[in-house]
């Protein structure tokens, strides 16, 4: 489970420099730039929504201070 979030991670920030990339080279004419943010949210809500199923049927538990 720990390999999946690290690696939804990775995409997640992969998304979010080549938005940045996107957003200087192209100057605001075409909208790559929104495409790739808008898959860096729907993977990061994709992280969230695994993180939650997984704490909820126990695969992942919580740890103690």
């Amino acid at each position: 489970m720990r390999i999946v979030i690290l690696l939804l991670l990775l995409v997640v920030l992969a998304s979010l420099f080549s938005g940045l990339y996107f957003v200087y080279k192209d100057k605001g004419n075409s909208n790559r730039a929104v495409i790739a943010l808008s898959i860096r949210v729907g993977v990061s809500v994709l992280v969230f929504a695994i993180l939650i199923g997984a704490y909820y049927f126990g695969w992942i538990t919580e740890r103690g201070l």
